[in-house]
């Protein structure tokens, strides 16, 4: 009985699976649209929650948006080392154009990007931008040995494969070397953070939920399993290991217009161990920087929080860019392009 039961279920849920796509795709085909920030909750998966080489694995079921997939890229980096990564161009994407250009960087550092649907990305790619997405050493997925080569050396020469990216992409002659952005999130807003301090080559930027301050995070992260592995003494013994590879060690020497994003609950990567710190020095020595806060938010902001949080994160977000690369005046940040602390 047990199993007649059970395969009844089986049986009404691929009958009920198979209405709802057979009902999504007999509606009447609507001219379709931009993706928006709103569409983050519009989207009914059928199947495994990826994009096929058709894009029939994703359905939208309030709308027909005007997406794009992903294209692969792949390149030699520094030292040879072979980097994978994708690109999000934009709907109706035309070479002979110039587009400003993304840069996201995952975090982890030990996570990886794929080949799959994005909502930030398309968001983005709506917009206007292209959007490079890498899994520079340290990535999971390529070996042992890709990943723990950063062992002791992170942020350093992770670095270098995502300029080398940069690099590639923008030899292909459609993307303005000028309007270039970088953002990312936990450890790649450390790289954010590490990038800018670095070189003035971005037009801004967005770090969100980052540590900028490697011996502040060793004191107050809930996440101490981490420490061993990063470093080879605590900071008490060796506190010149840890500025040595600190973003706040280089603040001084940045002048991209940089936006910090951070949750008032985030325990893994508080605040005042990241993006609190950076605003604070950046404001002190009158760059251009803003910080958001979001009550009640913890590291998962971006996936897991509050769904009006996650909207407002994501205008944020746009909304930076747009001022600094593509010319859209936001009074709201009490900052314009005359803000900008020109090249070192």
């Amino acid at each position: 009985m047990k199993s007649k039961l059970i395969a009844l279920l089986i049986l009404m849920s691929i009958v009920c699976l198979s209405g709802i796509h057979q009902d999504i795709h007999a509606q009447p085909q609507a001219a379709k649209r931009a993706i928006r920030e709103m569409d983050l909750f519009d989207f009914v998966w059928i199947g495994d929650p990826q994009i096929s080489p058709n894009g029939s694995q994703v359905v939208f079921y309030r709308s027909q948006l005007d997406l794009t997939l992903p294209e692969e890229t792949t390149y030699r980096s520094f030292d040879g080392r072979q980097i994978q990564g994708w690109i999000q161009k934009p709907p109706n994407f035309d070479p002979k154009r110039k587009y400003p250009l993304v840069l996201q960087i995952h975090g982890g550092p030990h996570g990886a990007y794929g080949w799959t649907f994005n909502h930030e990305f398309q968001l983005m790619a709506a917009r206007g931008y292209v959007v490079l997405y890498l899994n520079p050493r340290g990535s999971f997925g390529y070996g042992q040995e890709f990943g723990n080569i950063i062992q002791y050396h992170f942020p350093g020469d992770d670095m270098r494969d995502l300029m080398a990216g940069v690099d590639e992409v923008v030899k292909r002659g459609y993307i303005d070397p000028k309007k270039l952005g970088v953002a990312g999130g936990s450890a790649g807003g450390m790289l954010v953070d590490w990038i800018v301090g670095h070189t003035d080559r971005f037009a801004a930027a967005v770090s969100a939920r980052d540590y900028s301050d490697w011996e502040t995070w060793w004191y107050t992260t809930n996440f101490p399993w981490f420490q061993p592995v990063w470093f080879k003494n605590p900071p008490f013994q060796d506190r010149g290991a840890y500025a040595a590879r600190s973003p706040i060690t280089y603040v001084e020497k940045i002048h991209t217009p940089i936006m910090f994003i951070e949750g008032e609950d985030d325990h893994v990567a508080p605040s005042y161990a990241g993006g609190e710190q950076m605003f604070r020095a950046l404001k002190y020595l009158n760059r251009p920087t803003v910080m958001i806060i979001f009550p009640r938010e913890g590291h998962g902001l971006h996936a897991a929080g509050e769904p009006w949080h996650r909207v407002e994160r994501l205008q944020h977000i746009m909304a930076w860019f747009d001022q600094w690369m593509m010319g859209v005046s936001h009074p709201e940040y009490g900052l314009s392009a005359k803000d900008t602390v020109g090249e070192k």
